[in-house]
């Protein structure tokens, strides 16, 4: 008979790696159903892994452990997590599902920060006419190539895209302008964005351009002046913000207000800031990128 011979474990182990560990990848999210844009936490809770890979299936990568995701567009997501030790690699898939806001919101990516600005609806031919070029890729890497610091920073001109240092700016467009849209409750506070203008008896709107109140805060006695001569009134609500967050309020009824940044009034702030040679254009280029959020 023949002999029963036992290898110790550790033996088997070198011999055909039988002890090798798998990595159990798996993750959890705090929702599966979010409003764009929204920054989602996914915590990591895999076994036995090296190294992580994170695929948000919006285009966005991850190797952190356990990261976080801004979804800016909606859509149904993949969340895929491939969880690593040596040679062996495992998956975990689930799913996110991310639905358009229903405000009408744009992402104002710059070369100096991001801002996430809403269009009013209240000024609807401002709005789509914004909406649609943006979509278009009209605004993308033109310049803010009017800024003034305590005033406002301005940008749109499509003759801005790869302009030479020193070159004129601030006449360019298409060729169509925008109806006047003045509603009392939307002023120039800070972070209001409006539309820019030539002088013309009927206050039409350029087609393109526009800025964005920086300002600074105002004296009350200016808004009553205001006030008398303009034949209109400021809510108890609108005086206090033009007193603290500041704003210009001596552009309105006299430019179209169409919108206003909610995140990253820093970046107006910054952008104001830079130096700046003749007509007021930044000596080093701000250019833009402008995505609708939908």
């Amino acid at each position: 008979m023949m002999k029963q011979v036992l290898f110790p474990l550790a033996a088997i182990c070198l011999l055909f790696g039988a002890c090798a560990v798998k990595p159990k990848a798996n993750f959890t999210m705090p929702v599966k159903k979010v409003t764009a844009p929204a920054l989602v936490n996914f915590t990591n809770t895999s076994l036995k892994a090296e190294s992580y890979e994170w695929d948000f299936g919006d285009g966005g990568t991850s190797k952190e452990v356990s990261p976080s995701h801004k979804y800016k567009h909606s859509g149904n997501f993949t969340v895929v997590l491939k969880a690593t030790k040596g040679n062996k690699t495992v998956l975990s898939k689930q799913m996110i599902q991310v639905t358009a806001p229903e405000r009408c919101l744009v992402e104002i990516e710059t070369t100096m920060g991001t801002m996430l600005a809403e269009l009013y609806s209240a000024t609807p031919k401002h709005r789509d006419n914004f909406v649609k070029l943006a979509d278009e890729g009209y605004y993308d890497e033109l310049l803010f190539h009017r800024v003034i610091s305590g005033f406002m920073i301005q940008g749109g001109d499509p003759n801005s895209r790869g302009a030479k240092p020193g070159q004129s700016l601030g006449f360019g467009g298409p060729s169509h302008l925008v109806p006047a849209e003045f509603v009392d409750s939307l002023v120039h506070l800070k972070g209001a964005i409006c539309a820019a203008r030539t002088s013309n008896p009927e206050k039409k709107s350029s087609g393109s351009q526009f800025y964005i109140v920086q300002g600074a805060p105002v004296a009350a006695e200016m808004l009553t002046q205001i006030e008398n001569s303009r034949g209109f009134h400021y809510t108890p609500e609108q005086r206090a913000d033009y007193t603290t967050i500041g704003g210009t309020p001596q552009l309105d009824r006299e430019y179209t207000v169409f919108g206003r940044v909610i995140e990253g009034l820093d970046v107006i702030d910054k952008i104001a800031a830079t130096q700046t040679g003749a007509g007021d254009r930044p000596t080093t280029d701000v250019k833009m990128k402008i995505r609708v959020i939908k």
